[in-house]
């Protein structure tokens, strides 16, 4: 398997290639952008992600990993904000999963992330519907 992408990658995809996914991403299915504020500046970033609706919430695909900056400020704040096919959801009590089944995204999504080595998922609620997120299988 092939490792995940590098520090450089992101490094790279923070200062230029997100600057030019951001709005694809708020609008193509698969795609969105989460909005969150960062811990120490209280900025507010916009980071494209690959999202997956799931009844009750969402389901992000991490492709950096549980570390990135941007899943930790989620997971410090509680709470955030996804845009996604044009619309903006609050989402709450954000919670990381480890499954290398990758059965919370759809069948035809799953052998594009086992081929990239991402088995972590960010699953958070949607703020207007009770009760916590599930997965389909």
């Amino acid at each position: 398997m092939s490792p995940r992408p590098g520090r450089r990658a992101a490094r790279f995809n923070r200062r230029f290639a997100n600057h030019l996914l951001r709005p694809l991403a708020a609008r193509l299915p698969g795609f969105g952008v989460v909005v969150h504020k960062g811990r120490r500046s209280g900025r507010e970033y916009a980071t494209p992600v690959n999202v997956f609706h799931t009844p009750g919430g969402d389901v992000v695909a991490l492709t950096y990993g549980p570390e990135s900056d941007w899943v930790q400020n989620v997971m410090a704040a509680g709470s955030f904000d996804l845009v996604t096919r044009g619309r903006r959801i609050h989402l709450i009590g954000p919670e990381l999963v480890h499954d290398e089944s990758r059965g919370h995204v759809p069948r035809p999504v799953r052998p594009i992330l086992r081929l990239l080595d991402v088995a972590d998922f960010l699953r958070a609620a949607d703020s207007s519907i009770s009760g916590p997120p599930t997965s389909e299988p």
